[in-house]
This record gives structure tokens, C-alpha cells and sequence, in this order.
């Protein structure tokens, strides 16, 4: 039914800049054969009739205006009855009514390579195969489903596969929490953890952080409108805070922060803790420095403040290890974590040292805190991830990728910058005359890639950020079909009026 979709690197109507065609990895091979059918076939021409995603295309080959009507029908009464603050919905006016990995099937035939994935959720892609069997073997067992934070053999198997993965100097000490379903809740956790651990208010975030939608949560990212958190640089090499850029603009935004904790009239009391992203993804794209985040763990280290890891986005592989902090070998008092951790279902927990757990019973709760189905869906992810070694296939094909998007962007004036750690990648795009981010042009580049069955989404500062966040499961031979499609699309979004 899925077919593959084949990949030459990119070559948007000129020669190939960089082949993605190398053997994969044996757990990348073997992910494949799980993903894509043997009837398979060599895909055409992104956007040419005929090809899976191509627009028009149905997915059996027949006539899909029944499925037109459905779908517009559909699409019609969410706007009529959904909320105004829907988001994806109105850039990605589609109707997914099945999948399988990388690619959406819509109720209209066409078909889509998802490189959204859940904003990140869907480490496997979708319905993974040991997904899919995790979640049965809950449901034929006869075992409860919702039991508030009551111990189960499932929360057991959860939690044991959870720790195995964890930084071993924070395995050996830590506890956990399970929160609400969503990542803003386990933000709340966290900072009403340190809270209460220290006795102080404070908190320290940066420029650029998304931390989730809840009132606590939006007070510690970039866009808060009532500010009750010490806002510090983040360090990034293309609009660094200090115009240098690379290690001296990392150092000045770390000395910045160290002066401005030392400063007895800096305004700046002692805080609860300091949260930070390892990569910024709303943000755009944007991974710290490793050596500047080790600065972060011994600044907050050598005053008593702890930091939160907020990995809701990086974790489980993504960014080319198991956790983003790893790369920089940063242990954190507390760990934030969700999305890829619940398999594609709801799951959110904190995972921190024990000293911090002077919480009394019912000082943080959550009625579905217990959810069953996404700890044994957690549980298989974690597990595949780990026994596939997806987080070392995540570093290899994200450095080829990223390779062959900076390859792209030496012949596009409008690339601005290409940068990324993984399989979280951005592509930032720019007005060519003034350098200014072009949220117009990126909003193009979505749509011209929608229509070429592509499914990109944007972030940072000004929406300027084509993101791509495909499953750890990703094959060769798909990477190079998302390439193929994003070159195509670069251009032609170029050419529209903005």
C-alpha cells in the first residue's frame, strides 16, 4: 500500500550535489523491511503525476472525488466548530486517514512524507509494527487502563527501560514523576519541583526557548508578555546575541551569564533552577554549544541552582544521541520529558536526583498520570531505539542530510542557514538583498512542498525556519526523496510573489 519513495540526493532539475544512497546502517536496513513493502517500487519524479504524494494521486489509482467531497466536508466543520487557536490545521489542511511510517495517506488519495512527525512524537514513525504489538498486548491482557499512579507491571516495565537509558550518574540517584499527558505539564512539574526543593521563585530561562502552553510554561519561553523570569542569551552562530558568533560569541553569552548571577546590584536573587533546551526547536533549530552547556552545568552547579534538561523534543534518539545533553556529556538535576517517550500516546514524566524530592504526598498529581497504553507503547520505542541503535543512525544520515541542505543552499540566496544535530534539522530563509529572516518566503516553501506531498512545518524568531523532524526510521532512500521535494519546492516558492 506505502510504496518507497526513491532518492538521488538533491537535484532540483540540475546535477546531483550530494548521493544519499549509501547502505544504511544494519538496524537501518532492518527498520526498513519493517516500514516499506516488498512490492516497493522506484518513485518518480517528486510532484510528477503518478508518484505517491504527487498531487492528485490516489492512493489505489482511482477516482478520489468521493473522497474530495469527504475530506473538503470534513475540513469545512473543524473550521466551523474548532477553535481559533488551531495551528497546524490551517497550514496542513488535510485529512489523515491512515499511515504507516513516513508517509500519511489523506481522505482526498494523496499521500504525504510526514516530516513533522507529531512535532517530534513519532520517533518510529507511524504505527510502528512494535508499536502497534505493545499497545494489543495491553489491551487483549485484560489489564486496566486507567489506574491514577497506582504500581502496575506495566509502569514497572516502563520505568526499568526508562532508567536503563537514562545518564548513569543520574540513574543511580534519581526519582520520577509521572504528570499530566503533555510536556507543558511535565514543565510545570519541574519548575514547581525546584521550587519547593529550594525555597526560592526565581528562575532562569533564555532568548529563544519554548517550553510548552500553560500559563508557568509560557512565562519561561522567549514569547512571554509578562515577564517573571531572568531572560540570558543563547548562543547561536547565525544571529548570535554579541554579532561574533562560533566559540567567542558562546563564551561572551556564558560570561554574561555568570556576571549577571555574581552581580550584587544585577537585580537577579538567587534562583530556583535554570531550564534549557539542548536544542532549541520552536526556537529554530538552534543546538547549544557543548562546551557552552558545560559552562551552564558548572555556573548552576558551583551556586546550588539546579538545571532542567527540557528534552519533551530532543530525547529517545533524536538529535543523533540518546538524550540531547549527552553530546555534551552534561548530567542535569531533572530531566524533562515527553513526546517520543509515549510511543505517539500521551506520557509525560520528570526524572530527577533524590535529593530534591522533599515533595508530601499529593503535591503534585494528575488524574491521567496512569495512562497504560502509552507506557507499554513508551516502553517499545525506548527499547527499539535503543537495541536499533536509532540515535547513532540519527547522527549519521542527519550529517549527510544536513551536508546536502548546505550543498542546496550555495546555489540559493535565500538559504540564509542550514544547521541542525540529527534528525532535527532548519533551514532558515532570508530576503537575499538585506539578510532579514523572510517568514513570507518559508511560508511558501511549506506550501509548495505540501503540494508536493511533502510535510514540513516552521519555526523560529520570525517563522522564517523550515524544520524537518522525520522518524528515526527514516531510510536512504527516503531522506533523498525529502531532499528531492524540499529542492524543488525552494524555488518554485522563490519565484511566487511575497
Amino acid at each position: 500500500m506505502f510504496e518507497a519513495q526513491s532518492g538521488r540526493g538533491i537535484s532540483a532539475g540540475g546535477p546531483t550535489l550530494v548521493a544519499l544512497t549509501e547502505p544504511a546502517a544494519a538496524a537501518g536496513a532492518a527498520d526498513a523491511e519493517s516500514q516499506v513493502p516488498p512490492q516497493a517500487s522506484r518513485a518518480r519524479r517528486p510532484g510528477t503525476p503518478g508518484t505517491p504524494g504527487a498531487p492528485g494521486t490516489p492512493a489505489s489509482g482511482a477516482p478520489v472525488s468521493g473522497a474530495t467531497v469527504s475530506a473538503s466536508g470534513i475540513l469545512r466543520r473543524q473550521s466551523q466548530r474548532e477553535s481559533a487557536a488551531r495551528t497546524y490545521a490551517r497550514s496542513l489542511p488535510i485529512v489523515p486517514v491512515r499511515a504507516r511510517g513516513l508517509t500519511i495517506e489523506g481522505a482526498d488519495g494523496r499521500r504525504y512524507l510526514d516530516c513533522l512527525s507529531g512535532a517530534g512524537t513519532l520517533a518510529l514513525g507511524h504505527n510502528h509494527p512494535v508499536v502497534l504489538e505493545a499497545v494489543r498486548g495491553v489491551l487483549d491482557s485484560g489489564a486496566p487502563l486507567h489506574v491514577l499512579d497506582l504500581a502496575t507491571p506495566v509502569k514497572d516495565a516502563f520505568t526499568t527501560e526508562l532508567f536503563a537509558n537514562l545518564p548513569p550518574a543520574l540513574a543511580a540517584d534519581a526519582r520520577i514523576q509521572f504528570c499530566g499527558p503533555a510536556g507543558t505539564d511535565a514543565v510545570e512539574a519541574a519548575l514547581k519541583l525546584v521550587r519547593t526543593a529550594t525555597g526560592r521563585s526565581g528562575l532562569l530561562a533564555f532568548t529563544g526557548a519554548y517550553h510548552g502552553m500553560t500559563a508557568g510554561a509560557l512565562d519561561a519561553s522567549g514569547g512571554a508578555a509578562d515577564v517573571r523570569v531572568t531572560r540570558l542569551p543563547y548562543p547561536q552562530d547565525f544571529r548570535c546575541p554579541f554579532g561574533v558568533g562560533g566559540t567567542e560569541g558562546a563564551e561572551l553569552c556564558a560570561r554574561w551569564t555568570e556576571n549577571l548571577l555574581d552581580d550584587p546590584k544585577g537585580g537577579v536573587p538567587a534562583p530556583a533552577g535554570m531550564i534549557v533546551e539542548p536544542v532549541q526547536g520552536e526556537g529554530g533549530v538552534l543546538p547549544s554549544p557543548d562546551a557552552w552547556l558545560r559552562r551552564m552545568r558548572e555556573i548552576t552547579a558551583a551556586r546550588g541552582i539546579p538545571l532542567i534538561a527540557d528534552e519533551v523534543q530532543t530525547g529517545v534518539g533524536r538529535t543523533g544521541a540518546f538524550w540531547g545533553v549527552d553530546h555534551a556529556g552534561v548530567v542535569p538535576d531533572v530531566l524533562v520529558l515527553s513526546k517520543a517517550i509515549g510511543g505517539s500516546l500521551p506520557l509525560a514524566v520528570i526524572v530527577y536526583r533524590s535529593g530534591l524530592d522533599v515533595w508530601a504526598p499529593g503535591a503534585h498529581a494528575g488524574t491521567f498520570r496512569g495512562n497504560q497504553l502509552a507506557m507499554a507503547a513508551g516502553t517499545a520505542t525506548l527499547a527499539y531505539v535503543r537495541e536499533n541503535r536509532l540515535a547513532e543512525r540519527a547522527a549519521s544520515l542527519g550529517e549527510r542530510m544536513l551536508s546536502a541542505l548546505r550543498g542546496l543552499a550555495a546555489d540559493h540566496p535565500c538559504i540564509g542557514d542550514v544547521r541542525g544535530r540529527g534528525l532535527m534539522i532548519g533551514v532558515e530563509l532570508v530576503d537575499p538583498e538585506t539578510g532579514d529572516s523572510a517568514p513570507a518566503l518559508a511560508a511558501a516553501v511549506r506550501q509548495e512542498c505540501l503540494d508536493r506531498g511533502l510535510i514540513v512545518e516552521l519555526g523560529g524568531r520570525h517563522s522564517a525556519v523550515v524544520r524537518l523532524l522525520p522518524p528515526l526510521t527514516l531510510t536512504d532512500e527516503q531522506a533523498g526523496a525529502v531532499l528531492d521535494r524540499l529542492a524543488d519546492a525552494i524555488p518554485a516558492a522563490a519565484r511566487r510573489p511575497h
